[in-house]
């Protein structure tokens, strides 16, 4: 194995690792709870706002036909007073008539009730509906925001995570095709540092010094590993 393509690994994982830490940034910008959290706001107010507005409508409808029904007793109610102030009629006629307006006025008198106590009923209805929204278009405004700041970091991490990458083609061009093999399985479970500078006697991968026993050992095959972590030493 050639040392100059050991040391080479060490630009390598420098390169990696700073690749690693803009994607780890990318992925933990602190603005994608806050858009996580909003858009989990809005989803509640939106069931809400349907929960709520279908309580609204069905009030509605209820309001249109009560006022409806109290329209058509009032016509009816101004038909038969015509009626019985026109006279013509026979006094049993009349005494029908006249029982008939006022059980008609009794009618409308509790239908009126009704619908005054449906307004009644309507008006909050309609206020928490509209303040469901307002609240909608405020968590919608700052997800908006969010969005907005989240894809312009992004933008300045993904261009410099490409010219990252542009110098991860130049770092791999000298190694070998075998070491490369082993330093990106060692990246895969040692936490992204598959290589150490072996320094003063001290593996700068777990930093334990070693032996002189265990520098022989380390040293001894043509790819010195760590004896105690196993990546590879960059003397």
């Amino acid at each position: 194995m050639e040392l100059t393509s050991l040391a080479d690994l060490l630009d390598l994982q420098e390169v990696d690792l700073q690749i690693d830490r803009l994607l780890d940034q990318r992925q933990s910008l602190p603005e994608l709870e806050d858009y996580k959290t909003a858009h989990e706001q809005v989803q509640q107010k939106e069931s809400e706002l349907d929960t709520d507005a279908a309580h609204l409508k069905q009030l509605e409808l209820g309001l249109d036909k009560a006022e409806g029904e109290l329209e058509l007793l009032e016509l009816k109610l101004g038909e038969h007073e015509t009626r019985l102030f026109a006279g013509g009629m026979s006094a049993r006629e009349t005494e029908h008539m006249r029982l008939e307006v006022q059980s008609l006025k009794g009618q409308r008198g509790a239908m009126e009730e009704r619908v005054l106590g449906m307004l009644e009923d309507i008006d909050p209805a309609r206020a928490r509906v509209a303040a469901i929204q307002a609240e909608i278009d405020q968590l919608n405004a700052s997800k908006s925001e969010l969005e907005a700041s989240i894809k312009h970091q992004w933008k300045t991490i993904d261009a410099e995570l490409a010219r990252k990458e542009e110098r991860k083609k130049d770092a791999l061009a000298p190694i070998d095709h075998d070491l490369l093999e082993l330093y990106e399985k060692l990246r895969g479970i040692k936490e992204g540092v598959a290589v150490a500078a072996y320094d003063h006697g001290v593996c700068g991968g777990c930093h334990m010094a070693l032996s002189p026993a265990e520098q022989e050992e380390a040293f001894g095959d043509e790819l010195p590993r760590c004896v105690h972590c196993r990546r590879i030493l960059v003397a």
